[in-house]
């Protein structure tokens, strides 16, 4: 596995190539676990980064209370809601969680990773935006992630 770090590096720049660089975007993607992973509050985000960022990474961050399954389930769900911005995020972190998936795969049960691949898919199908060019990376790192689990398990 990669460090966790090259994979908010990645999703900003899948960001910045599919907003032009527009600079709270690429910092939400930054942020974007944050709350998730790191503990970060909502506060902390908006003191530092303003409310524009805090609102777009309170829109991608799930909620840890709930059970997995619902927190997925309310991803798919809740797809077609997001704001551009949101939407963005989503398309850069699905990407390049495929993209893991295909070069350094995660420790998970081969049925596991089929359905990882097949709900980012659900998501991102539901997403109000997709820019063509990210559009085509994440198609392409799908293929390359299913690849991976039929031929490497």
């Amino acid at each position: 596995m990669e460090p966790y770090l090259n994979h908010l590096i990645e999703v900003a720049n899948l960001v910045a190539a599919a907003t032009d660089g527009r600079l709270e975007v690429v910092i939400a993607a930054l942020l974007h676990d944050t709350v998730e992973d790191q503990g970060v509050q909502f506060d902390e985000i908006t003191a530092l980064f303003g409310p524009i960022v805090a609102s777009i990474v309170a829109e991608v961050t799930d909620d840890k209370s709930l059970p997995k399954q619902e927190r997925k389930d309310r991803q798919v769900a809740g797809a077609s809601h997001k704001s551009p911005e949101a939407a963005v995020i989503k398309l850069a972190d699905k990407t390049s969680n495929l993209l893991a998936i295909a070069k350094s795969p995660p420790p998970w049960p081969v049925d596991r990773k089929r359905a990882y691949v097949d709900w980012a898919r659900a998501v991102v199908s539901g997403l109000p935006l997709k820019p063509a060019g990210l559009l085509a990376r994440f198609e392409e790192a799908a293929r390359l992630a299913t690849e991976s689990v039929e031929q490497h398990g």
